[in-house]
């Protein structure tokens, strides 16, 4: 029987690149499903959180950061973001109180423009400025787009993301429970730990290295009489110097990467876990179709 009263709905984060999106998820989750770095085009894929209300159940789409398109897996990652906004309930567009409106932020607003479905300013990182500079950055926005609501907030501390949660429920439609109640995404692990091996790499790495690693997963066993799951995964990388760098002298860099990965995929699986990494040239990957469709980055 359907419950008239349950309020249920997709929400898109949107935003330049870096601004905070994946960690604003994480937060409304309280757990991390989502990478997060200090380098743009972190997240590649659109990746749902589900939140629960005791009456609603609200769907986060997570999104690439909306940029300037170069190459094939970079065109793959706008494409994900513009489209989550084609059917979804409403469009919270993430930006930094720290930063005034940019070049990035009126591509953004151009496209939500065109778009027929109510968008929340959503003020990041409101714990780096001042209330002056905060309420002339909303002016800024508001004069330039009609807003259904604006909510600052700190997706690290984690301040005013209560607010938005409360703002957001009355934008749900009647809907039914889409997900069960103890699902937080609808990702499989595999995809996850795989991401949360990739973060650990762009945070370890500098300079172009990151944005030519892809990460697969290659076995995932469960072992319940051990409480233990055997991971074994595929660096993947474009040129040999890469690969030097990521395997670093003696082994040190894989090593510390696969610990530091361990750590939080125990955490997410809430098992003992051995994970053995491997590190592979594919030279170019990110412009090869097959290796794109391989690892996620490829709609077909």
């Amino acid at each position: 029987m359907t419950n008239h009263n349950f309020l249920s709905g997709y929400v898109a984060i949107i935003g330049r690149p870096n601004v905070g999106k994946s960690t604003l998820l994480n937060r409304v989750l309280g757990q991390k499903i989502a990478i997060t770095s200090n380098k743009p085009q972190t997240t590649r894929n659109r990746i749902l959180g589900i939140h629960n209300f005791p009456d609603g159940q609200a769907l986060f789409v997570d999104t690439p950061g909306i940029h300037k398109a170069k190459g094939k897996l970079n065109r793959f990652m706008v494409d994900q973001a513009i489209g989550a906004c084609a059917d979804v309930d409403l469009i919270l567009f993430l930006v930094e109180a720290d930063d005034s409106p940019g070049g990035g932020d009126e591509y953004i607003l151009k496209l939500l423009d065109k778009s027929k479905v109510p968008v929340f300013l959503i003020i990041n990182k409101i714990d780096l400025v001042k209330p002056p500079k905060l309420l002339s950055l909303i002016q800024q926005y508001t004069d330039r787009f009609d807003f259904s609501q604006v909510v600052p907030v700190s997706a690290k501390s984690g301040d005013g993301v209560p607010d938005m949660l409360q703002a957001i429920k009355p934008y749900l439609p009647q809907g039914p429970r889409y997900y069960p109640e103890d699902m937080l995404t609808d990702q499989p692990e595999r995809f996850i730990v795989a991401e949360m091996v990739r973060e650990k790499i762009m945070r370890r790495t500098s300079e172009e290295i990151p944005y030519g690693v892809g990460v697969m997963v290659d076995t995932f066993e469960e072992k319940p009489a051990k409480n233990l799951v055997v991971i074994q995964a595929t660096i993947h990388v474009e040129r040999d110097s890469h690969k030097k760098i990521i395997v670093g002298k003696g082994g040190h860099m894989i090593r510390t990467v696969g610990q530091e990965a361990r750590k939080d995929i125990e955490k997410l699986l809430g098992t003992r876990i051995f994970l053995e990494l491997f590190v592979r040239v594919d030279k170019d990957w990110s412009q090869n179709e097959r290796m794109l469709r391989e690892l996620g980055y490829s709609k077909k």
